[in-house]
């Protein structure tokens, strides 16, 4: 558990980094901008896009399972990508993690 959640913390820190860099360069708006740039781009910005929605059905079915509410991660990837499954993923673990702690 430790491990992992190690794991995706350092992912969600340093992609954090990085989008607040760019950011800081380009805005919200830019960096949309930047995918229309150029067909390569576009591609994949499309790519990105299409991840994120399988992603998203995914975190709905298995919070269902879990009797989890995903529509703020959902919301939250259709805002700023990557950062709601990444944060559903460390909710998930401590989820686990608590339960596993009451189990015993």
């Amino acid at each position: 558990m430790q491990a992992k959640a190690f794991l995706l913390g350092a992912v969600l820190l340093v992609f954090g980094a990085i989008s607040l860099m760019a950011l800081r360069e380009v805005g919200y708006l830019g960096i949309w901008q930047s995918g229309l740039a150029n067909w390569g781009a576009f591609q994949v910005l499309v790519d990105l896009v299409i991840a994120c929605a399988l992603i998203c059905i995914w975190m709905v079915s298995d919070a269902r399972q879990r009797g989890t509410n995903p529509w703020p991660f959902v919301a939250l990837t259709l805002v700023f990508g990557v950062f709601g499954p990444l944060l559903y993923l460390l909710f998930r673990l401590r989820q686990d993690h608590s339960a596993s702690l009451s189990a015993t």
